[in-house]
C-alpha cells in the first residue's frame, strides 16, 4: 500500500517544496497536475526541498483528466473545507493505494469536480470564523501521518540512533 500526494496546479513553489520534503520522509509519491504557477527548476523550490528533491517519486500530469486515466480504479481522496466527512474518521489501513488530492492554494479544488465526488472529499477540522484555511504543505502532512498512523507506519523508522543522539 502506497499514499500518494496529488497537488492540482499548484501555484506556491515553497509550499511545493515542503511538501517535496514529506514525501521523501514518509515514502509517499508526488503527482503534479498542470499547470504549474512556477517552474520546478525553481530556486525556491529546491530550497524548501532542500536535498531531497531528488529523493522524491515525482509524475507529472498534463491536467486533470490526464491524472484520472492513470488513477484509474485506485482510491481517490479528496482534500477541501467544504466536506463533510473529517478525514481522522476515514480507513487507510486496507492495503490499498490512496491518493491524496489538494487544490490550489488560492482556489482548491475545482467546484464542479468537487460535486460530481463528493462521498471522497475529507476535511481537517478548524475555526472557519479565524481562518480562510489551513497552509497547504500542512495540510498535506496532517493528512499523510494519519493514513500513516493507521497503517502503522510502514517501512518508517520508529526509532533512530544518531552518532551525536542530543538524548543519550
Amino acid at each position: 500500500m502506497t499514499n500518494h500526494i496529488v497537488l492540482f496546479e499548484p501555484q506556491i513553489p515553497a509550499n511545493t517544496g515542503n511538501i517535496a520534503r514529506t514525501c521523501a520522509a514518509t515514502n509517499s509519491p508526488l503527482h503534479l497536475i498542470e499547470p504549474l504557477g512556477f517552474s520546478t527548476d525553481d530556486k525556491h523550490l529546491k530550497r524548501a526541498g532542500l536535498d531531497y528533491w531528488h529523493d522524491v517519486n515525482i509524475t507529472y500530469h498534463k491536467d486533470l483528466e490526464a491524472f484520472l486515466q492513470f488513477l484509474g480504479d485506485n482510491k481517490l481522496h479528496l482534500i477541501t473545507k467544504f466536506a463533510n466527512q473529517v478525514y481522522s474518521e476515514e480507513t487507510f489501513k486496507d492495503n490499498e493505494e490512496h491518493y491524496f488530492m489538494f487544490g490550489k492554494e488560492t482556489t482548491g479544488l475545482p467546484e464542479a469536480f468537487m460535486r460530481e465526488n463528493e462521498e471522497k472529499c475529507l476535511r481537517i477540522p478548524m475555526n472557519d470564523e479565524h481562518v480562510r484555511s489551513l497552509n497547504l504543505s500542512n495540510t498535506v502532512a496532517l493528512v499523510v501521518y494519519e493514513a500513516l498512523r493507521q497503517q502503522a507506519f510502514p517501512n518508517l523508522e520508529l526509532q533512530h540512533h544518531y552518532s551525536h543522539d542530543k538524548l543519550d
